[in-house]
C-alpha cells in the first residue's frame, strides 16, 4: 500500500484551535501586560463609582451588625470607631475598591478569558458568555447568601461573649477587613459550580471522576471552612453545607453537559 492511498483521518473540527500558532515567552508576557492594563483601566471608572457612594457602601457593611447588636441588648448603638487619624480615609478607599472590583467584574472575567482562548479549543472557546455570566452571578449569590443569613448569626454568636466586664468596642480597622475578607470567602466559595462545570464542559474531568472525588471533596470543604471562616462553629457548618451542596450541583451540571455532548447532531 503506497503512502497515497493511506488515508489520514481528520481532527474533529471541535478539536481544531482557530488560531493554531505559538507564541512565544516574550509575545505571552506582552499578552498578559495587554490583557491587565485593559482590565485596570475598566477598573479605574468603577473604582470612582465605588468612591461616589463610599459612605452608602459604609452603611450596607455596618447594617448586619445592627442585628446582633439588638438581639443582645449591648450597651449603645452598632457604631464603628477609629483611632488613627487616616482610619476612615483607608476604609472608604478599600471598600471603594473592593466595590470597583466588583462592579467591573464582568470585564476582569472577559479578559482572564480573552488571555487563555489563545490556547482553548473551539469547543472551550464556546464556553466563554456562559463561564462570564455564571462566574458573575455566582459570586453576588455567595456574598449575599453570606451577607443576608451567615453575618447577622455569625456576630450574634461571636459578641454574645460580651458581658458586664467584658465590652464590645469594634473598630473599623478590625471590623471592615474581617467583613470584607468573609464576603470575598463566600464569593469564592459560590464559584465552585462554575469551575466544576467549565472542568466537565471542557472534557477534563468526567461527571464520574468527579462523584468518585466527592468524599474527598467533603474533607476538603471542612479544611477551606474552617481555613476561611473564623473559625465558630456557625460560621464554619453555613460555609461548608454551600461548598458541599454547590460541589454536587457542578457535578449534575457536568451530566448534563455530558449526555448533551453524546448527543447525536441531527
Amino acid at each position: 500500500m503506497t503512502s497515497e492511498e493511506i488515508e489520514i483521518p481528520e481532527p474533529e473540527p471541535s478539536r481544531i484551535p482557530e488560531q493554531d500558532q505559538e507564541m512565544t515567552f516574550f509575545e505571552h508576557l506582552n499578552e498578559l501586560r495587554r490583557r491587565l492594563l485593559r482590565a485596570i483601566l475598566g477598573l479605574v471608572p468603577a473604582v470612582a463609582v465605588g468612591w461616589i457612594f463610599k459612605k452608602e457602601i459604609k452603611d450596607f457593611l455596618v447594617a448586619p451588625l445592627q442585628p446582633a447588636w439588638e438581639r443582645l441588648n449591648l450597651p449603645g448603638e452598632a457604631v464603628l470607631r477609629f483611632a488613627g487619624p487616616a482610619d476612615a480615609f483607608m476604609m472608604y478607599m478599600k471598600n471603594s475598591l473592593i466595590a470597583g472590583v466588583l462592579l467591573a467584574s464582568p470585564w476582569i472575567f472577559w479578559q482572564l478569558w480573552m488571555f487563555i482562548a489563545p490556547g482553548l479549543y473551539k469547543k472551550e472557546k464556546a464556553l466563554a458568555i456562559p463561564f462570564i455570566f455564571f462566574s458573575t452571578l455566582c459570586f453576588a449569590g455567595g456574598a449575599i447568601f453570606g451577607y443576608k443569613l451567615v453575618f447577622p448569626e455569625a456576630f450574634t454568636v461571636l459578641l454574645g461573649f460580651s458581658d458586664e466586664t467584658l465590652v464590645a468596642t469594634l473598630f473599623v480597622k478590625d471590623y471592615m477587613p474581617f467583613f470584607r475578607r468573609m464576603l470575598l470567602a463566600f464569593g469564592i466559595v459560590f464559584e465552585v459550580p462554575v469551575v466544576v462545570a467549565f472542568l466537565a464542559g471542557a472534557g477534563i474531568v468526567t461527571w464520574q471522576q468527579l462523584l468518585k472525588f466527592s468524599r474527598w471533596w467533603i474533607v476538603c470543604a471542612a479544611f477551606i471552612s474552617m481555613l476561611l471562616t473564623p473559625q465558630d462553629v456557625y460560621t464554619m457548618i453555613m460555609m461548608l453545607i454551600p461548598l458541599v451542596v454547590l460541589y454536587f450541583v457542578g457535578v449534575f451540571v457536568a451530566y448534563l453537559i455530558s449526555k448533551f455532548q453524546k448527543k447525536p447532531k441531527s
